[in-house]
């Protein structure tokens, strides 16, 4: 039987959580693979309450408890780097633990990435849910990206990968500082699921204003040398405009691309092998907390 891992980190959202594994085990009841989940827990300040539920689809849930709170993306990573070399799945599903990545889904991942066994999946944002703000900077963000990388950016962490991508961005550095930059950089073959953005089951994101920004630029960081590629380009080219129309328009571009070019490379000091390599150790115990009764 195929087996499917599902990775879910979590910092003290523990309510969204067990709502979201409810709506897993109800999602898969009629896949006929086997299911398990490995949690994150990125050294939660709020105790994980007792789970007392029978789910009658998902085989085993394992936390993971880490020393110290590192972040979302670096829980995903810690985690991608534990399963690297475990024998006991065949696919990795990946997806938040608030609601937003939708569990309805996750039969339309499943079943494409059963078609070709080989080829990985990801599930593109075809609808949104959030708000008109985030909508509009969002856009912005993947027109900023498209320009400076050539990449069109349209999915984030749901996603179902093959045990050999895996391997892969487990051995990758910049899986340390952001996950679908490092998945759309290093995986030749994808494919593209349209989906739909689900809302949070409890709450506002916790995420602040600056961290999304950092998030975006750690995206295109990825791609640090296509961007100092495109950025030279594109000063070479305003420079020309420059001589022939002494207009202050052109130097100002020039100077935003420069700062604009400076700071990717300084995000990308951000991605750091030794610290993923050592991801394991600021593992305090991995616990499980459900298995199948048969």
């Amino acid at each position: 039987m195929i087996k499917f891992k599902i990775l879910i980190p979590c910092y003290n959202d523990w309510k969204s959580l067990f709502k979201l594994l409810d709506q897993i085990d109800l999602n898969i009841k009629e896949i006929k693979s086997e299911f398990s989940i490995l949690i994150v827990n990125d050294c939660s300040s709020e105790k994980m309450p007792v789970l007392n539920k029978n789910y009658k689809k998902i085989k085993t849930i394992d936390v993971i408890n880490m020393k110290i709170n590192q972040g979302h993306t670096r829980c995903n990573a810690t985690g991608v780097r534990y399963l690297a070399e475990k024998k006991d799945f065949d696919y990795l599903l990946l997806m938040d633990g608030d609601g937003e990545d939708r569990p309805e889904e996750i039969p339309l991942l499943v079943e494409n990435i059963l078609k070709n066994k080989d080829i990985s999946v990801v599930a593109t944002r075809a609808k949104r849910s959030e708000g008109f703000i985030f909508k509009l900077l969002y856009q912005f963000h993947k027109i900023i990206t498209l320009i400076f990388t050539g990449k069109n950016m349209n999915f984030g962490h749901f996603s179902c990968l093959t045990k050999g991508d895996v391997k892969l961005l487990s051995t990758k550095k910049s899986l340390w500082s952001n996950f679908a930059g490092t998945v759309k950089r290093y995986i030749s073959k994808l494919k593209g699921i349209p989906t739909i953005r689900g809302y949070r089951y409890f709450g506002p994101s916790k995420m602040p204003l600056m961290g999304l920004v950092i998030h975006s630029l750690s995206i295109i960081a990825t791609f640090k040398y296509q961007v100092l590629i495109r950025s030279i380009f594109m000063i070479i080219v305003l420079s020309f405009f420059f001589i022939l129309n002494f207009n202050i328009i052109f130097p100002i571009a020039i100077f935003f691309i420069t700062v604009f070019c400076v700071i990717i490379f300084i995000i990308s000091s951000r991605e750091n092998f030794e610290e993923l390599s050592s991801s394991q150790d600021k593992i305090d115990d991995v616990v499980n907390i459900h298995t199948l009764k048969l």
